[in-house]
């Protein structure tokens, strides 16, 4: 890295994102005085909702609404064309949040390299869904980390580290909005030091390196092989997407039936529970469970709308 920027000088830099992890970063680094925000890269617009109306990403729309330009939407950043159109730009320093595709060799070679904004622990779940890894887990804490990108997959030197406490009934989307104002308060007490020469950034552990991959769609299926207090992270882990169901193996609901999760509780099993039936707890309906029941507080049943778990049991008929 070069020594730090001349007096009055603001540092060329080119931010890099697409999700909404990254919305809180890009707005307080377009107002920091050492920088000048000179291009915006993230995915291309996309068709949305049942007019398929063409929607930019959190961060198009941001850079839109600040005013930021160029926005340059590759479909794949490391082309020779990707590539040329952002070192164009002139940037002396990258800054990476949530941006999905792998950033190349060029672009990593900056003055003042790629930093990139990470929701876990590094070396602690690297890769693609971070937030819903720590939930599903069950992580007694995560962090948000800043480190210098490599080469590699989130495996770069990490510049700064903060802790994150976890209560144990977070939601996906709720620690994620969190995270990302703790990664940009992160970003904004480091920025200084980083562009000075004096914060140094220091190795990954090489010790307790997890990976994570990108979530599919079938990753919701609820299995009732598992207990159900692993169940109940899922439900929470995998908010908004994939989302979490269960298809019927009898009980309540005829076989083959699928109910989408909204929200759920634990409960103990009960005498003469099958797990993957469908049973009644209470006004509530749960899926007995290989170890308890996952009690169901808020259900979408095929082809309606989100509705509480006793509503959905009051419209259902069949025996007690």
């Amino acid at each position: 890295m070069t020594g730090g920027p001349a007096d009055g000088e603001r540092v060329r830099t080119v931010f890099l994102g697409s999700g909404s992890f990254g919305v809180p970063a890009l707005r307080r680094l377009a107002a920091h005085p050492m920088v000048e925000i000179v291009g915006v890269v993230t995915a291309p617009a996309r068709p949305v909702g049942r007019r398929q109306a063409l929607t930019p990403t959190p961060i198009g729309a941001l850079a839109a609404e600040l005013g930021l330009a160029p926005v340059l939407t590759p479909v794949r950043l490391r082309t020779p064309d990707a590539i040329s159109a952002v070192i164009a730009l002139a940037p002396g320093l990258a800054v990476l949040a949530d941006y999905g595709q792998i950033v190349p060799p060029p672009l990593l070679d900056l003055p003042h390299g790629a930093l990139n904004l990470h929701p876990s622990a590094l070396p602690r779940w690297r890769g693609a869904s971070p937030v819903p890894a720590a939930i599903l887990a069950g992580d007694r804490a995560t962090a948000v980390t800043l480190m210098r990108m490599d080469t590699g997959m989130d495996t770069g030197p990490v510049v700064a580290l903060e802790p994150v406490p976890l209560a144990g009934d977070e939601t996906a989307p709720v620690l994620e909005a969190r995270l990302a104002t703790l990664a940009s308060d992160l970003l904004l007490a480091s920025l200084e030091g980083w562009l000075a020469g004096t914060l140094t950034a220091r190795p990954q552990p090489a010790d307790g390196v997890t990976l994570t991959r990108p979530l599919r769609r079938d990753d919701g299926r609820l299995d009732p092989a598992l207990g159900a207090a692993a169940l109940e992270r899922q439900v929470r882990a995998y908010l908004p997407w994939p989302g979490s169901f269960l298809v019927s193996a009898g009980g309540l609901l005829p076989d083959g039936e699928r109910l989408v999760i909204g929200a759920a509780s634990v409960a103990p099993s009960e005498p003469g529970d099958v797990p993957g039936n469908l049973a009644r707890h209470g006004d509530r309906p749960a899926l007995c469970t290989a170890d308890g029941r996952l009690v169901l507080e808020s259900v979408t049943p095929p082809g309606r709308h989100p509705m509480s778990g006793a509503d959905y049991l009051r419209g259902l008929r069949g025996p007690a």
